[in-house]
This record gives C-alpha cells, sequence and structure tokens, in this order.
C-alpha cells in the first residue's frame, strides 16, 4: 500500500498549511474510525455521512481542480473552496435533521437541494480520485432515471431500447433516492467503506510504517529465494501476503515489486516477463483470504452469509491461483536454465524470524477473533490494538537491551507518536478513492433499484446469451473488463453484481455466493488483461519494459484467473461442500486440471512436450470442467497418462544424460 508524497516530482507542491490540513483531517477521520469501531458504534445515518464527509474534504485538498501536476492557483482554490464547504454541509446534513426527515412523508425543497448538491460533489471527487470513468458511469445512471415520458428529460426514452425504457422520475424523486434513505449514496458499498474496508486499511497502514511489509517480503525471498527462479516464486509469496492487506493490485505491484521486479530481471527474466509475473502475482493478492482486497466485505453484506465462511470458502480457490502462477514461473525457469539465488544474496530465514516475529502475532489475533466470532469491525480495531502493542513491545525490548536512558526514552516515545500518527495519516489518504468510488457505486444502486434495471438488463443478457451459460459467463467477463477500464476492481464488482447477479442466480441457476465469487474473481481481470493492464502498466514502469508486452505476459500468467471461476459453477461442491469423496475428487480434478493447463501454455512439464502430446492435453483439460462425472473421469485418465509420460520421458533423458557423463569421466581418467 503505498501514497505519492507531496513533493513528489510529478505533482506540484503544496502549500503546508495543505499539507498540515490533510494530515490533521486525516489522523482525525482515523480516530473517529476507531472509535465508532471500537468503542461507540454510530448507526448508519450518523456513520456513512460523517465519513462521507471527512472523505470529501481530503479528497478536494489533495486533488486540485485542474490536476495535482499544476498549481491550484486563484481560481482553483474557489473552486475547491466552495467544494470544501459543501463537502462539509453534504456530510453534516442527513445527522443533523434526521429526526425531520424520518418522520416526513415528503422531501422538503431543502432536502432536495442539498441531496443535489451530495451527487454533485461526490461525482467530482470520483473524477478526481478514481477517473473520469467512474463519473461518466454515475451520470448515465442519473440520467437513465431522468429519462422516461414523467422525468426530466423524457427526449432520451426515444434513444433506449423498449426493453430499458422505464416511467422517468423527477427530481425530488431521485434526489431523495440517492441521499435520504440507504438505497442510495448512503447505501451498502459506502456503508462497508466506512466501516470495515476503512479500518482495514487503517491496519494494513500500521503494518507499513512499523515495517511488516519488509519483513514479509524478506520472509518470502528466504523461504524460495534458493529455488530456480526464487525471485519470481518470492514475488508470488510475498504478493499473496501483501496484496490482501493492501486493497490495490497496482499498490501492490509498486510496493513488492521494486523489491522482486530488479532481483528477476538479475535472474535471467526478461524485463516483461519480470513485471508481468510481479502483476499476476498482486492481482492474485485481491481474491486471497482474509480481506481480499475490500471484497470479502462487500459480499458478505450482499450475500448476507458471514465473513468469516466467505473467507472459509475463497482459501483453496486462491491457493489454486497461486499454486498455477508459481508453477509457471517454475517451468519458466526450468526452461530457460535459471538457477536460485545463492544464501550469500538472501536473508536468513532465522534472522528474518527474529527480527520480525513480533509481526506475525496480529494476523494471529486477527485469524482467532474472526474465528471467534466477533464482527469484522471490531476485529479490525483489535488487530490495529495489537500490532500497536506487539511493535511497541519489541521497540522497548531493543530500547532495554541497548543500555536505557531517560533522554532515549523520551526519544522512543516521540518516535513511537510520530509512526501512530503517520499511520493514522496515511490510513485515511489510502481509503479515499475506494470511499468515493463505494459513493458513486451507491448512485449506481440506487438507480437500478428505482428503474428495475437490473431485471431488464438480465433479461437481455439471457437473449443474448441464448440461455447457454458459458456464454452467459464469457459475457460477464467481457463486461468486467470494459468496466474495468474506467473502474477500480471494487467499484467493477458492485456494479456487475447488480447488474447481472440476478441472471446468474435466477436464470442461470448458479447459487448466490458462487456467483458473486465468479463476478468478483472476473472483475480483477482489467489489472492483467490487454489493452489496458493497469497492474501489467504499473509492472512496465518499474522493469522499463514495453507496456503491452508487460501486460500479455501478465495475462499468460494470471490464467487461473478466468479457469478458476467457471470450476467453481461447474463443481459447486468445491465452494458450498457436499459428500466428502465428492469435494476430494473435485479439488483433485481442479489441481490436475490446472496443472495440465499450464504445462499446455507453455510445452513444458518435466520435460519439453512434442506438439501432439500439448493437442491431446487441450480436450482433457476441457472435460475436466464438464458437468458430467464421466466425462471428468476420462478427462483426467487422459491427462494423468500424458503427464506420465512426459515424467517417464524427462527421468529416462536425466538417465541418459548421466550415463553420458559418467562415460566422459571414465574417458578423461
Amino acid at each position: 500500500m503505498t501514497t505519492t508524497t507531496e513533493d513528489s516530482p510529478i505533482h506540484a507542491p503544496q502549500p503546508w498549511f495543505v499539507i498540515r490540513a490533510i494530515t490533521v483531517i486525516g489522523i482525525t477521520l482515523s480516530l473517529f474510525q476507531l472509535y465508532t469501531a471500537g468503542v461507540q458504534p454510530l448507526g448508519l445515518f450518523f456513520q456513512r455521512p460523517i465519513h462521507l464527509g471527512f472523505v470529501l474534504v481530503l479528497c478536494f485538498l489533495i486533488y486540485p481542480a485542474f490536476g495535482r501536476a499544476k498549481p491550484r492557483g486563484a481560481l482553483g482554490w474557489a473552486i475547491d473552496g466552495t467544494l470544501i464547504v459543501l463537502s462539509i454541509a453534504a456530510g453534516a446534513w442527513v445527522p443533523l435533521n434526521i429526526d425531520t426527515i424520518a418522520n416526513q412523508i415528503f422531501p422538503r425543497d431543502i432536502d432536495v437541494w442539498m441531496g443535489v448538491v451530495t451527487i454533485i460533489v461526490v461525482l467530482e471527487a470520483a473524477r478526481r480520485a478514481v477517473g473520469l470513468g467512474m463519473t461518466l458511469i454515475g451520470v448515465f445512471f442519473i440520467a437513465y432515471a431522468f429519462a422516461g415520458s414523467r422525468g426530466e428529460l423524457p427526449f432520451l426514452a426515444d434513444w433506449m431500447p423498449g426493453i430499458l425504457n422505464h416511467r422517468g422520475y423527477s427530481l425530488d424523486r431521485v434526489a431523495s433516492q440517492m441521499t435520504l434513505g440507504a438505497e442510495g449514496i448512503f447505501g451498502i458499498p459506502l456503508g462497508v467503506a466506512a466501516t470495515f474496508v476503512f479500518i482495514f486499511v487503517l491496519f494494513g497502514a500500521f503494518l507499513e510504517v512499523t515495517g511488516a511489509g519488509k519483513f514479509f517480503i524478506d520472509l518470502a525471498y528466504a523461504a524460495a529465494g534458493k529455488q530456480r527462479g526464487g525471485p519470481a516464486k518470492a514475488a508470488v509469496i510475498a504478493s499473496a501476503g501483501m496484496g490482501s492487506i493492501s486493497g490495490s493490485a497496482i499498490a501492490n505491484v509498486v510496493t513488492t515489486g521494486a523489491f522482486t521486479i530488479p532481483l528477476m530481471k538479475k535472474l535471467g527474466y526478461r524485463p516483461a516477463q519480470a513485471g508481468g509475473i510481479e502483476a499476476a502475482a498482486s492481482t492474485g493478492g485481491q481474491i486471497m483470504p482474509p480481506l481480499m482486497g475490500a471484497g470479502a466485505f462487500l459480499m458478505s453484506e450482499f450475500t448476507r452469509v458471514p465473513y468469516v465462511d466467505i473467507v472459509l470458502v475463497s482459501i483453496f480457490p486462491a491457493v489454486l491461483y497461486f499454486g498455477t502462477v508459481y508453477l509457471l514461473v517454475h517451468i519458466a525457469a526450468v526452461k530457460q536454465g535459471m538457477t536460485g539465488l545463492t544464501a550469500e544474496e538472501l536473508p536468513s530465514v532465522r534472522k528474518v524470524l527474529a527480527e520480525g516475529w513480533h509481526f506475525l502475532l496480529p494476523l494471529v489475533a486477527l485469524v482467532m477473533l474472526l474465528v471467534a466470532g466477533y464482527s469484522p469491525m471490531r476485529v479490525g480495531f483489535y488487530a490495529i490494538l495489537s500490532i500497536m502493542a506487539a511493535a511497541s513491545a519489541r521497540a522497548l525490548w531493543e530500547f532495554a537491551r541497548s543500555g536505557p536512558t531517560m533522554q532515549g526514552f523520551f526519544g522512543l516515545c516521540a518516535r513511537g507518536l510520530k509512526l501512530t500518527l503517520d499511520a493514522l495519516d496515511l490510513g485515511a489518504r489510502n481509503a479515499v478513492a475506494v470511499s468515493v468510488a463505494c459513493a458513486v457505486a451507491g448512485i449506481i444502486v440506487g438507480v437500478v433499484g428505482l428503474t428495475g434495471l437490473g431485471l431488464k438488463f438480465s433479461a437481455m443478457m439471457i437473449a443474448f446469451s441464448g440461455g447457454n451459460i458459458v456464454l452467459a459467463l464469457i459475457l460477464v467477463l467481457l463486461a468486467s473488463l470494459v468496466l474495468g477500464m474506467g473502474l477500480p476492481v471494487t467499484a467493477a464488482y458492485i456494479v456487475l453484481i447488480i447488474l447481472v447477479g440476478p441472471a446468474l442466480t435466477e436464470q442461470f441457476g448458479i447459487p448466490l455466493l458462487i456467483a458473486h465469487l465468479v463476478v468478483f474473481w472476473y472483475s480483477q481481470d482489467s489489472n492483467v488483461t490487454p489493452p489496458v493492464a493497469l497492474a501489467g502498466f504499473a509492472g512496465a514502469a518499474i522493469a522499463g519494459s514495453k507496456p503491452m508486452e508487460t501486460s500479455i505476459q501478465a495475462w499468460k500468467y494470471a490464467k487461473g484467473l478466468y479457469l478458476i471461476p467457471l470450476f467453481m459453477v461447474f463443481n459447486e461442491e468445491i465452494i458450498l461442500g457436499g459428500p466428502l469423496p465428492l469435494v476430494l475428487w473435485s479439488g483433485a480434478i481442479a489441481i490436475l486440471g490446472l496443472t495440465a493447463f499450464a504445462a499446455l501454455l507453455e510445452g513444458f512439464l518435466w520435460r519439453p512436450m512434442p506438439v501432439w502430446m500439448r493437442v491431446l492435453l487441450l480436450p482433457g483439460v476441457v472435460g475436466l470442467f464438464w458437468p458430467s462425472l464421466t466425462v471428468e473421469i476420462a478427462a483426467a485418465v487422459l491427462i494423468v497418462l500424458l503427464l506420465a509420460m512426459n515424467w517417464s520421458e524427462a527421468r529416462r533423458d536425466k538417465a541418459r544424460s548421466d550415463n553420458t557423463a559418467v562415460a566422459q569421466s571414465a574417458t578423461d581418467g
């Protein structure tokens, strides 16, 4: 998880008082969130608007009107100053008037106009913090609500296909839907951002400032660095751990990639290959329990499935994904004749654990509290306290060993206070983009609920797919790719599940939790799929390679992102449970299928594969995904035979090589 400092060369320097204001407001927001998470919870019509008000003010301070590369200027200050005042009003209006709003039948004019103000500032904040694409989608949905014979923009109805037509709604109705209830801006997406997501983003910030991030990266290197392609394998392991916490594949790339990509290049991976591996591994962090970015929390709210259950069922699919990336990395290393790093080039596992074992305690506490049934928000609160306690205890231990003095003690306290404030500030800044995106997602949710667009979109999806579930899933994949070009993963997931969720569950019979997992996994694909592969572009920047070539490599290594959701759909027992033999069989063929696919893709497993073997592997892989036990068994037998032949030939090659070496040695002797 990273932030760009205010004096970054690509940003115009902010005045000192703006930097100070951002810090003070960020720390205040984090303290407010901690108070409501662990001391005194607030009702949704207090928590969500207050959170949004803080976030909007931070957004307009961090992102000037004309971009961060230009000074704000007098006009910029006039615009931003007005927006900051309106943001404070938007955050305070509902909490201050909750009794009146709750007891009135029709909204007052002032409520309507405050609703309009809130919508405007949210859309402008999205333009700055998330991107123009998010704002345009929000505007499109609002315009859609106004279209229709009784709406504010009836002429738009002529441009819509018949199935998308609706009666249209007035400004009063749309504004009240967006801001006076729990189905618009202050709905579930912002509710999740204002509670669970923020507290775990803050937890990630504490991990970062205390040095836990470096500890996990060093531990991954110590564990895997000596193997073939060691840095690439370490990248996979480190990204699995850090990505779940960071909440952003791009942030994960620049955090772990700064260490892993140069070492991969040094070992012999091509620059584009190194950047692509890191992008694929970092994207996997978003599907890795326990946090899964913000996905697990949102999924829990939408499906009403306990958070800990979502974490548990997501473990095996995530392991499959990282196992596939790991295997592809290994095959590439063997094909290119790579070795691992030497012991001198790597940190010692014992030394890394000796210096940072205390960072494991907060993660253990987090898992134990989740299993014990505490709410995610309370778990995040205690996790933050535990990382503070662990870091403080370690610092005091080092202080005691170094010969304590009163001056040193005050210096230690000052450093601890500075790190705490830095973490509070960093957590608030990192939460701005996701909270603003969730607020706009709330607009989309509100319009879909108001107009019934979700059911209409589902009908269109069924018509286009002809009732074929595979075609329907391909349509979801394509839609997620298009949405992901302009939306962050969390927002793309929310929009997609609102639009296609009813069709997947009601028309195609996919269980609710699996439908959400499939959509969430597919929402990640814009990070690694050309032409807009955001994590791939970030990897290219660090690797010094061409963005498109790096994106193609990322797409290649992230193939599990497309196959594993299909496996979930056709083998429901892997997620929902069932008879133990069936679950074990499904798990085994999933591993076998992904291994075969990796070998098919690379043309190599234990040794190079001839073309005929790769051709036969393809129907075998398809057969393992077929919803028929007979076909699955036949495909499994075919794949096992082919892979056994490859292994046997590799053994014979090695034996011949050893015999030749012995004979050569005897001749030389």
